[in-house]
């Protein structure tokens, strides 16, 4: 389904479609280590500006994807929080995702679970999806904090395809969330 473009609106935080502007801050947060623990590894700027273009072009192709969230006071960029069909087959594909890819400096402040409610809610509600999902390395304590604050149920674990084996982050978690009772 293609809605227009669309930009959502929390108390705190704005998530909009991509300027030219967002391309360094975004290759800053891809080079940290902290922030890609639990990604196969972090990503030169050629591997940023690309994923950036993706996202950016899912937006303008089906007016929802993964979007810039800034703050909403200073508009200051902290990272990337939406919904994506993901791009590899998966176990329990098709299937859409919620993600989020936050700053360091702002983690521990409750962006990612009022980003990710907010897309969740323009999900079910604009895109009228019967199920989102979200799924990280098991050992991803953190991100499993975040899907469990939204509501989302762990749904078991998977191989992901698109890590070799023997990988250690090869197993991941899934978890599920439908439109009900998620409280919107």
């Amino acid at each position: 389904m293609q809605v227009t473009p669309s930009e959502i609106t929390t108390e705190r935080l704005r998530l909009r479609q991509w300027t030219p502007g967002d391309y360094g801050p975004f290759a800053a947060i891809n080079a940290d280590p902290r922030v890609m623990e639990f990604f196969p590894s972090v990503l030169t700027r050629q591997q940023s500006d690309a994923m950036a273009d993706r996202c950016s072009a899912l937006i303008r192709e089906n007016g929802w994807g993964p979007w810039v969230a800034e703050l909403k006071d200073s508009r200051q960029f902290i990272g990337l929080v939406g919904l994506q069909r993901p791009r590899v087959d998966l176990p329990f594909s098709p299937c859409v995702e919620v993600l989020w890819r936050l700053a360091f400096d702002h983690w521990g402040k409750g962006y990612a679970s009022e980003a990710a409610k907010a897309a969740i809610g323009f999900g079910f509600q604009s895109l009228g999806l019967t199920e989102i999902v979200s799924f990280t390395a098991l050992c991803n304590s953190r991100s499993r904090a975040v899907m469990e604050r939204l509501g989302m149920q762990a749904s078991g674990s998977f191989e992901h395809p698109a890590l070799p084996d023997g990988h250690p982050l090869k197993t991941h978690c899934l978890y599920r969330l439908g439109p009900h009772p998620f409280p919107i």
